[in-house]
C-alpha cells in the first residue's frame, strides 16, 4: 500500500487534483491497443490514433477536444473517425457506443485509489480535474465511488473549457477556494502540467503510482512558502 508520509496541516499545498484517464485508470495507450482488439477487421492502435487526430486537426484542434468540449457528440464524431478508417485505409469498422468500448473491463488502481483516499482523510482537498466527454460520465463513475473520493469534480464538457487551457485551471481553483499556488495537479500528459504550472500551480506528472506517491509528499512536507504567480 502507498503511504502518505510527512504531510502536515500546515503544508502550503491544499489542494490535490487528479487526471482520471490514465491516472486513475490504466495508460490511455493500453484502452487505443484494446478497444482496437475488440473492433478488429485490420484495426490497429496507431490507426485509430491517427483517424482521431485527423478528425481534430479537421475541426483545428486535438485529436479529443471534439469529444470532451465537446464540439460533436460521441456518435457524429465515431462516425467521423470511422469515415477518415474507411477513406484513408479501407478499412469498415464500428465505433459506436465508443465509451463503452474504452472502458470496458478496464480498472480503476486501486493503490492510486487509495492514496488519494488517505490525502483526503489527511486533510486535503482533493479533486477530479478530467478532459472528459458527456457520454463517458457514466462509465467513469462505475469505476470509482466519486462522492466518496473527491471533494469536487471539474469535467472539461461540464465547464466547456479544457487542459491545458488556464481558465480550468483558474475554475477548479476557484472551486476549491484556495490560491493556484496552493493546488497541484497529477496528469500523465506534460502538456497539461506545464498548462498548470503556468497558472501558477504545482504539477506531478504522473508516469506510475510510486514515483507520483513519492513525489506529491515530497511537495505536501514542504514548510510552507508562498509563491510569486507571474
Amino acid at each position: 500500500m502507498i503511504r502518505v508520509d510527512r504531510i502536515t496541516p500546515e503544508s502550503r499545498v491544499r489542494a490535490v487534483w487528479t487526471d482520471f484517464d490514465g491516472v486513475v485508470t490504466p495508460p490511455v495507450d493500453l484502452a487505443l491497443a484494446e478497444v482496437s482488439r475488440r473492433v478488429g477487421r485490420g484495426l490497429t492502435p496507431d490507426l485509430l490514433r491517427s483517424a482521431m487526430e485527423a478528425v481534430g486537426r479537421s475541426m483545428g484542434t486535438d485529436a479529443m477536444a471534439p469529444l470532451d468540449t465537446p464540439l460533436l457528440t460521441e456518435e457524429q464524431w465515431a462516425r467521423q473517425v470511422e469515415q477518415v478508417l474507411l477513406e484513408r485505409h479501407e478499412l469498415r469498422v464500428d465505433l459506436s457506443d465508443f465509451g463503452g468500448k474504452w472502458f470496458a473491463d478496464r480498472p480503476a488502481d486501486e493503490h492510486w485509489v487509495e492514496f488519494l483516499m488517505a490525502l483526503r482523510r489527511s486533510g486535503f482537498f482533493v479533486g477530479l480535474l478530467s478532459n472528459t466527454p458527456p457520454a463517458w460520465e457514466r462509465h467513469w463513475r462505475r469505476l470509482v465511488a466519486a462522492d466518496l473520493l473527491f471533494d469536487a469534480v471539474v469535467s472539461s464538457h461540464q465547464v466547456r473549457c479544457r487542459k491545458p487551457e488556464a481558465a480550468i485551471f483558474d475554475l477548479a481553483a476557484a472551486r476549491a477556494g484556495l490560491a493556484p499556488d496552493q493546488c497541484v495537479l497529477v496528469d500523465d500528459q506534460e502538456v497539461h502540467c506545464e498548462g498548470a504550472r503556468a497558472a501558477g500551480w504545482h504539477a506531478v506528472h504522473f508516469t506510475d503510482v510510486p514515483r507520483a506517491a513519492s513525489a506529491l509528499n515530497e511537495l505536501l512536507s514542504r514548510q510552507p512558502v508562498r509563491s510569486v504567480v507571474r
